[in-house]
């Protein structure tokens, strides 16, 4: 049997879905898992679910993969089982389907060019912006070129804000698309009826 296949049997037997694998030199053998997801049964809005994999995840796969992998006989040195990250690569339309509404950074395989239309530099091809799907089928990212309010900083009732540009694109167009990995260091918000 072969690996990708040893492996995405036992991974989603496990309830997980299979995010890469990637050998590295040393023998190092990196799996990335990340939990089940399905889009919502009525068709309606994505709705993120907060969960995330754990310690305790990783650890499972990794005792059910070297079981697996001694017993077929694959030739590794060192397991790695890990979840994707907050900047978690985006490869198929599931995935840009699970996270739509999420800021991602996209690169695109080909500069613009003229097709811009003056607006965006003609060689540009790294964009950040939220993920929308577009009605007539495909995706778009959205995004403002404006600069961020810094903490404290004052802005001008007066200041008009940059207007907001959209770019379409479809998979094959992208060399890579990532979540965003914007943290924010501020800890959890107030909770609700918290008094200030």
């Amino acid at each position: 049997m072969a690996l990708q296949q040893i492996v995405e049997q036992t991974v989603a037997g496990l309830g997980y879905d299979l995010v890469e694998i990637e050998r590295s030199a040393g023998g190092l053998l990196r799996i990335t898992i990340d939990l089940m997801w399905a889009p919502p049964a009525d068709g309606g809005e994505v709705q993120a679910t907060g969960q995330f994999v754990t310690v305790e995840d990783c650890e499972k796969v990794t005792r059910q993969l070297q079981f697996a992998l001694e017993v077929e006989g694959v030739d590794y040195k060192r397991l790695e089982v890990s979840s994707p990250g907050i900047d978690r690569l985006l490869r198929n339309e599931q995935d840009f389907t699970r996270f739509e509404g999420e800021v991602i950074d996209i690169t695109l395989k080909e500069p613009l060019g003229a097709a811009a239309g003056g607006q965006v530099a003609a060689n540009r091809k790294k964009f950040r912006g939220t993920l929308e799907r577009v009605p007539a089928g495909g995706w778009q990212i959205v995004w403002s070129d404006e600069p961020p309010v810094k903490p404290g900083q004052r802005v001008s009732k007066k200041r008009v804000p940059a207007p907001l540009q959209a770019l379409g694109f479809t998979l094959d167009e992208l060399r890579e698309a990532r979540l965003a990995p914007i943290v924010d260091f501020k800890g959890r918000g107030a909770r609700p009826g918290a008094a200030g």
